[in-house]
């Protein structure tokens, strides 16, 4: 395969959108990973589902005819009834949350600003958590602009196929000062041969992440172990401690945008690292789990 078919066939297997390629014939040639995963019947090398063209199966066509080499095909991104007034629904809530958010940390600034004024403060102390505030501001911004990027697919997260372990290895290392000030004490465990589709940078924000989760909420004493093992044709990576868990009404919620268990509320984490951690996964094809229980820990699974 040359560069620009192989830069052609990545282009549309990572886009956000579902989108396929369509030869004279309605024959599938190409269909990004979003299209053969929402839509059932697709698939590379047999003919479009009965319907789906003519929007009878709920789905809206927009249909790009061209040539290539004397070929005739066309590309067509298909979108659900609706989809729009979900996204500008979502978008809305989205901006209202991450502005939320935002005022948490900028009004503990300005307060400690105000009492800087004050005559007999110490003021390198509040200079100290000002700094903590503009961290935790800066800590958000970022999170908010990365998940921003994979939902727009400006962040591909798989390319080929990548060593699990070393990337689990890097980010506990990464990590050990923190969470030894935590009181939480890393391991790694897996066999060093097991690879996923997944670029090492996607592989390692998982990994920290769910790590970072750890160390924040755990509590001291906590252990937390990276696993990775292989169960029949899938891959596993999990994630799990034993620390104070969480209730068993908030575990489907651990997902969620800016949620955190009541435990943790006053915790300085921005509330989107599992988010993204279930963004990656689900682009890269996996699907995420989370059990445990108040007092029985918490474990994170990503099924690929």
């Amino acid at each position: 395969m040359d560069r620009d078919a192989l830069r052609g066939r990545t282009l549309v297997e990572e886009s956000r959108e579902a989108v396929i390629v369509l030869d004279d014939a309605d024959v599938v040639v190409l269909a990004s990973r979003r299209a053969r995963q929402s839509i059932e019947g697709i698939d590379e090398g047999g003919r479009v589902p009965n319907g789906l063209l003519s929007g009878d199966l709920g789905i809206v066509p927009l249909i790009v005819p061209y040539e290539v080499g004397g070929r005739r095909e066309r590309i067509v991104y298909l979108s659900q009834v609706g989809d729009m007034a979900a996204y500008e629904e979502l978008r809305t809530g989205f901006t209202a949350a991450v502005s939320h958010e935002l005022r948490t940390p900028l009004a503990r600034l300005l307060s400690l600003l105000e009492m800087a004024t004050l005559p007999g403060e110490d003021i390198h102390a509040l200079v100290e958590r000002a700094r903590n505030e503009v961290e935790s501001a800066s800590e958000l911004i970022d999170e908010v602009l990365f998940l921003s990027e994979l939902e727009s697919g400006g962040r591909v997260v798989s390319l080929g196929p990548v060593a699990v372990r070393p990337e689990l290895d890097a980010a506990v290392a990464e990590l050990e000062e923190r969470a030894s000030r935590a009181g939480v004490h890393l391991s790694v465990e897996g066999d060093a041969a097991t690879e996923l589709e997944m670029r090492p940078r996607m592989l390692r924000v998982i990994a920290q992440n769910l790590a970072e989760n750890a160390i924040r909420y755990a509590g001291p004493g906590a252990s937390f172990t990276l696993a990775v093992e292989r169960n029949g044709r899938n891959v596993v990576l999990r994630g799990t401690d034993d620390g104070v868990g969480v209730n068993d009404e908030e575990l489907s919620r651990l997902f969620e945008r800016f949620y955190r268990a009541d435990h943790a509320r006053a915790s300085r984490g921005t509330g989107l690292g599992l988010a993204i951690v279930k963004h990656i996964v689900g682009q890269a094809g996996g699907i995420v789990e989370a059990s445990g229980g108040k007092g029985a820990g918490l474990e994170i699974r990503c099924v690929f």
